[in-house]
C-alpha cells in the first residue's frame, strides 16, 4: 500500500533500519560524513520511484525520520549527498540508490550495469570521475518488514556438547542432485531439512551443521563477465537478509522452518558469516550501499592514499571494524540471526581481520571484546577462521578462549603423515592430542581445535587421493588459482582409474585419515560429501562452479564409506576418553598414578620421534579422572598407526586382572568396526592401517 500523506517527521534515532510500529515506519541510518540523506519510496507494482523525502533530523551520526501511514511491504532506498573526493576517502553520489545496511529483505535483483558505479567507466580518470546516471532500475529495493518475531528458544534450552561432530555444507549443493528429495525444493533451505537429509545426518552422528554463507550476496563482476557465478557466497552485501537464491516454496520463511527442523532433530545450526569485507570491491567496484553511505567510515582506507582500500581480505576492501557503528552493525546482525532466526553459532570468515585495530591484530580488540560481553552472543558457539592475508595474518591458537578455531595445521599433518612425508609423525602426534602446543593456554579446552581433513576451500578428501595438483581450468584463471600446498597423492595416476590396486589403496588412505580424525582429541569437522567419496574432479577452488562439479552426486555415493564414518562416529560417542575437554600431557592421573597419555612403539618401548621416516607408533589414552571411583578410570584405549607397507607384531600392554583388550577398529578389514576380544599379549597390526583397542571386562561366559 502506498502512503496517503507525503509527510515526514523527526522520528527516532535509537534503532537503525526501517521499523514499522503499526501506524507508520521509522527510518534511521548511519553516516558520519554525509551532508543530506534522501529517503526514496518505490511503487511495489513497477518499482518506480514515486516519492523522495529528506530525512529531517540528525542525532550524532544517525539520520532519521518517521513516515506515517506507510505500510509493511513498502519499498525504499537511500540517496546520500556529500563530497565526491576519492583522494580524501569520500565517494558520495546521490544518483546511486543505496540499499539499507539494516534491511531484512530485498525486492528485485542485482544487475551488473554501468550506472551502478559511482564513476564513469568510459572516463580516462576512472574512479576519480563522477557518474550522474540513475542506478535505481538496476539494484533491488529494501523492503519494510513486519516486526521481528523471536525464533524458537531451543538454543537457550539445549546446549550440545562442543566436542561433537560439525558438518560443513553448502545449502544448494548438498541437495541439488538428491534423488529422494522433491525437485521443487532441491537446493533450497526447505530441501536441506527434508527427512532424507535429517536421516543421513543423524546416522552420521552430526550435532551441528555449518552452513556456507546465507547472507545476501552478489555475483562478482569478473565472474559474470566469464559466464560464471559466485557459488560459495563469500561476497556479502546484506547482513540481515536471507539469500533468496535458496528460497523454496515458503520463501524467506523457509529458512526459519529449516532451522526449526534441525533443532527438532537435535542438530545445531552454525552460520559461516563474512563481516570482513563487502561485495562492493575495491576502488573500481560498484556503489551499492556502504560505499555511498559513508566510504571513509565503513572501510579501512590506506593512510597515505585514501583513494585506495586496505585489502587484508584479498577481496578488494576491508570493513573498518574499529569503527563503533560498524561494530554495532555486526553485533546487531549477529543478534538478529540468533534471536529471530534461531541460529546457534557462527564461523567467522577471515576472523583475523575482525580482530585488527589500527596498530594490528589484537585478540582483546574492540569487536572481540564486545562480542564476548554481549549477553546474547556470548551464549553461542563462536568459531574463528584464524587467518587473513594481511601482515602477520596467521593467528591459529591466538583467539580468546571463548573461540574454537579452524586448525589447518591438523589437516596438513594428517595428509602429510599418510602420504609418507618425512618428519610428519611428530606433527600428527600433536594433533591427536588437540594441538596443545597452540591451544593449551588461557584456560582453553582441547575442544578449541576444530580438526578437519578437508573443507570447502581446497581438495575434497577423495581428491587428496586422486590428484597431485589442482585442476581449476574451468575457473578461467589458467589454473593459477587455489591452494598450492595440498599434500595430496594420486598414487601414480591422475584422476579416476580402473586399476584395482590403486583404487584399493586410495580407499584405504581415505579410511585411515577418517579414522585418525575421529580418534583425535578436539572438535571434529567433516566436509559434506567426504563420507560419500565425493569428488570435484580435482578443482580445489570451486568458488565459481555452480554445477555438477560442486553438487554432491548422491547417485554415485559410496554407501559403505558412509556406514564406516557412521561407525567411527558412534565409536567416538561411546568413548568419552576420545573427546575429553582437558588437554592430555602424559601426566599421572590423581586417581591411580597412571599416565593420561602414553606414546610407544609396537614393542611397547619409547617412540623414536627424531626418526624422519617414523611410520609406526601407538598412543594410549586414559581419561583424566579426579576421583578413584570414577567409572571412566577403568577404560583405556590403545590406538595404533601404521602407514608402512609391512605388517607388525603389536605388543599389547598388560591390563589389570579381569580386563582384556578388544579390537574395535581395524581399517584393514572389510568391516573395519569390530568387537573382537583378544586374550594374547600381542596381535598383528596390518600394513597401511589404523587400529583401536579398548580395555573391557573379560567375558565370563
Amino acid at each position: 500500500m502506498e502512503m496517503k500523506k507525503s509527510t515526514i517527521t523527526a522520528g527516532r534515532c535509537d534503532q537503525l533500519g526501517a521499523h514499522h510500529d503499526g501506524d507508520g515506519v521509522n527510518f534511521a541510518v548511519f553516516s558520519d560524513n554525509a551532508e543530506q540523506i534522501d529517503l526514496c519510496l518505490f511503487s511495489a507494482s513497477d518499482q518506480s520511484e514515486y516519492l523522495r523525502l529528506t530525512l529531517p533530523e540528525r542525532t550524532g551520526s544517525v539520520w532519521h525520520g518517521y513516515v506515517p501511514e506507510l505500510s509493511v511491504g513498502s519499498l525504499y532506498g537511500y540517496r546520500v549527498h556529500g563530497p565526491y573526493a576519492p583522494q580524501l576517502g569520500h565517494r558520495f553520489n546521490p544518483h546511486k540508490l543505496l540499499c539499507d545496511p539494516y534491511a531484512r529483505e530485498y525486492s528485485g535483483n542485482w544487475t551488473l550495469h554501468p550506472s551502478t558505479y559511482g564513476y564513469s567507466l568510459e572516463s580516462a580518470e576512472h574512479d576519480l570521475s563522477f557518474d550522474e546516471s540513475d542506478s535505481a532500475p538496476y539494484v533491488p529495493k529494501s523492503v519494510v518488514t513486519s516486526r521481528d518475531m523471536a525464533g524458537d528458544d531451543w538454543a537457550a534450552k539445549s546446549r550440545l556438547n562442543a566436542k561433537d561432530l560439525i558438518y560443513e555444507l553448502h545449502v544448494k549443493g548438498f541437495t541439488k542432485q538428491h534423488p529422494l528429495i522433491s525437485s521443487e525444493v532441491r537446493g533450497t533451505y526447505e530441501g536441506l531439512s527434508a527427512p532424507p537429509v535429517l536421516d543421513h545426518l543423524t546416522k552420521l552422528g552430526v550435532k551441528a551443521v555449518e552452513l556456507m554463507p546465507v547472507h545476501a550476496f552478489i555475483d562478482d563482476a569478473f565472474l559474470l563477465e566469464r559466464g560464471l557465478k559466485n557459488y560459495w557466497g563469500y561476497n556479502s552485501i546484506g547482513f540481515f537478509v536471507v539469500e533468496p537464491r535458496y528460497f523454496g516454496t515458503h520463501g524467506r520463511d523457509g529458512f526459519r522452518r529449516m532451522v526449526e527442523q534441525f533443532h527438532a532433530a537435535d542438530i545445531e545450526v552454525i552460520l559461516d558469516v563474512v563481516y570482513n569485507h563487502t561485495a562492493e570491491g575495491d576502488h573500481r567496484g560498484q556503489t551499492l550501499s556502504f560505499r555511498g553511505l559513508d566510504n571513509a567510515a565503513y572501510y579501512r582506507l590506506q593512510t597515505d592514499q585514501k583513494r585506495y582500500y586496505v585489502n587484508d581480505t584479498g577481496c578488494g576492501n576491508t570493513l573498518n571494524v574499529a569503527h563503533p557503528f560498524v561494530i554495532r552493525l555486526i553485533l546487531d546482525s549477529l543478534r538478529y540471526w540468533v534471536e529471530v532466526m534461531g541460529i546457534d553459532g557462527f564461523r567467522f570468515d577471515l576472523a583475523t581481520t575482525l580482530a585488527r585495530e589500527d596498530y594490528g591484530f589484537d585478540p582483546q580488540g574492540g569487536f572481540l571484546d564486545a562480542l564476548r560481553q554481549d549477553p546474547v552472543l556470548a551464549k553461542t558457539r563462536l568459531i574463528a577462521e584464524p587467518w587473513d592475508i594481511g601482515i602477520d595474518g596467521y593467528r591459529v591458537g591466538q583467539f580468546p578462549p571463548e573461540f574454537h578455531e579452524w586448525n589447518d595445521r591438523y589437516r596438513d599433518s594428517v595428509r602429510r603423515f599418510w602420504r609418507g612425508d618425512e618428519h610428519s609423525a611428530a606433527d600428527l602426534a600433536s594433533g591427536l592430542l588437540g594441538s596443545a602446543d597452540r591451544f593449551d593456554h588461557a584456560g582453553r579446552h582441547s575442544t578449541a581445535s576444530i580438526n578437519f581433513l578437508a573443507a570447502h576451500d581446497g581438495f575434497t578428501l577423495a581428491d587428496t587421493t586422486r590428484y597431485s595438483a589442482p585442476h581449476n581450468e574451468a575457473n578461467g584463471e589458467d589454473n593459477k588459482d587455489g591452494h598450492k600446498a595440498n599434500f595430496s597423492d594420486n598414487f601414480g595416476v591422475d584422476g579416476d582409474t580402473n586399476q584395482i590396486q590403486i583404487v584399493k589403496a586410495r580407499d584405504r588412505r581415505i579410511r585411515n585419515m577418517l579414522a585418525t580424525l575421529f580418534l583425535s582429541q578436539g572438535t571434529p569437522m567433516l566436509l559434506a560429501g567426504d563420507e560419500l567419496g565425493n569428488s570435484q574432479s580435482g578443482n580445489n577452488n570451486a568458488y565459481c562452479q555452480d554445477n555438477a562439479t560442486t553438487w554432491i552426486n548422491w547417485n554415485e555415493a559410496d554407501s559403505e564409506l558412509a556406514e564406516f564414518v557412521a561407525s567411527l562416529s558412534r565409536f567416538r560417542q561411546a568413548h568419552p576418553s576420545l573427546r575429553q575437554g582437558h588437554f592430555l600431557h602424559g601426566r599421572p592421573r590423581p586417581c591411580d598414578g597412571l599416565f593420561d597419555a602414553e606414546w610407544t612403539d609396537v614393542t611397547g618401548k619409547a617412540v623414536d620421534w627424531p626418526d624422519p621416516n617414523l611410520s609406526v607408533f601407538c598412543l594410549i589414552i586414559r581419561s583424566v579422572c579426579r576421583v578413584s571411583d570414577d567409572p571412566k578410570c577403568d577404560e583405556t584405549i590403545l590406538i595404533a598407526f601404521n602407514r608402512s607397507k609391512q605388517d607388525y607384531e603389536l605388543a599389547l600392554p598388560k591390563l589389570k586382572d579381569g580386563l582384556c583388550w578388544n579390537r574395535e577398529i581395524d581399517t584393514s578389514k572389510a568391516a573395519p568396526i569390530l568387537d573382537k576380544e583378544l586374550h594374547s599379549d600381542s596381535t598383528t597390526l596390518a600394513a597401511a592401517s589404523v587400529a583401536a583397542f579398548v580395555s573391557k571386562e573379560l567375558d565370563k561366559n
